[in-house]
């Protein structure tokens, strides 16, 4: 779709110099019958270079290109309506670019509530400007002591944001996977974990926005930025996404473990029971390691399955343990639903990018 996109933007654009090379009569223009100015033939080069350079906008990604797109394809409707017997059928090349145009103003507004919600949380975090230290993992079960060794928290400093990037794939029951990409920030104080998805379903834009604020949680999926699929919003979506929340900690910000709101269970030497307790609401998790010392799943009973609403056991297993930012953590990981008919694996994440204590 972004590269059809780009070559209508591109091929709409030159035609416009059709009507500039008929004006200043540099070649003989059989398609356009109509006689124009010289005026109106610097529109007519204006409107194909303002096309052009929204081709390249959009091609890179510049949010500038929805502007220039409203204004070629005004400009192109104004010109085309002068010279309508030959034109005409330039008309639907500006409907399709105008539908482009308002999927791509309710994408940023979409977009935007996410920034909003992240600038917000940057302003209200509390802020910890001191070095993890070997006291600090004194409290924690020996294996847990090892994975934050392992990882490298130890000398660096206490973690109160990260922001995360992954690609990879989902899917729901019963249907295709498709591949995605995200973004997401995580606070430890208060916590709040932010993550928005842009994906292709069935060759559909489809965007996603996970909240979970002090003030609840939610989940909102839309086609084309327009149109919701999924709009929740309840006291079970609080649960499930202080599992989410908690299990980003441990495998992505582990530094974070050392937080008083964590209780400890050692179950046997590689696998202990972790508490998490947020606003009176608690959840609990399994967490296996292996020798080395590394994280390698996270178990919990207590998440909600949305698609039934349902609690079934939830897992991640995660895996090859690379270095980013002088950190080891896992570059791969899976979500796992437990159903009593069988295993389902509902997504893949790869991590490709990760930030502490960020700003915004």
């Amino acid at each position: 779709m972004k590269s059809a996109l780009t070559v209508l933007l591109l091929i709409h654009g030159s035609i416009h110099f059709m009507g500039f090379v008929k004006a200043f009569e540099f070649a003989n223009v059989t398609q356009l019958t109509n006689v124009i100015s010289r005026p109106m033939g610097l529109l007519w080069a204006l409107t194909g270079l303002l096309y052009i350079t929204c081709a390249v906008f959009f091609l890179l990604k510049k949010e500038g290109w929805i502007l220039l797109a409203i204004a070629a394809l005004v400009l192109s409707q104004i010109l085309i309506i002068g010279v309508w017997t030959d034109a005409k059928y330039g008309t639907f090349a500006n409907v399709i670019i105008l539908i482009a145009a308002i999927i791509g103003i309710a994408t940023r507004y979409f977009e935007n509530n996410y920034l909003k919600d992240v600038r917000e949380a940057m302003q209200s975090t509390k802020i910890i400007n001191e070095p993890v230290t070997e006291k600090d993992l004194e409290p924690l079960p020996p294996i847990v002591q090892k994975y934050l060794n392992y990882v490298g928290v130890v000398g660096k400093p206490k973690v109160f944001n990260v922001k995360i990037i992954f690609e990879g794939q989902m899917r729901e029951k019963g249907q295709e996977w498709f591949d995605f990409t995200s973004e997401q920030y995580n606070f430890i104080h208060p916590p709040t974990r932010l993550f928005f998805m842009n994906a292709k379903v069935k060759g559909i834009p489809t965007h996603g926005y996970h909240a979970y604020k002090p003030e609840g949680a939610s989940m909102l999926i839309k086609l084309l930025s327009l149109y919701p699929v999924v709009d929740i919003k309840s006291k079970e979506m609080f649960t499930t996404e202080t599992v989410t929340f908690f299990n980003d900690i441990c495998l992505f910000a582990p530094s974070m473990l050392i937080d008083s709101s964590i209780q400890w269970e050692t179950i046997d030497p590689l696998t202990v029971k972790a508490i998490f307790t947020n606003d009176n609401t608690s959840i609990s998790a399994i967490l296996h390691f292996i020798k080395q010392g590394q994280l390698v799943n996270f178990v919990s009973n207590d998440r909600i399955s949305v698609s039934e609403m349902k609690t079934f056991p939830f897992s991640t297993p995660a895996k090859d343990y690379k270095d980013y930012n002088e950190y080891k953590l896992c570059s791969y990981g899976e979500a796992t639903w437990h159903y009593p008919e069988g295993d389902f694996v509902y997504g893949k994440f790869t991590l490709k990018e990760i930030a502490y204590n960020v700003s915004f």
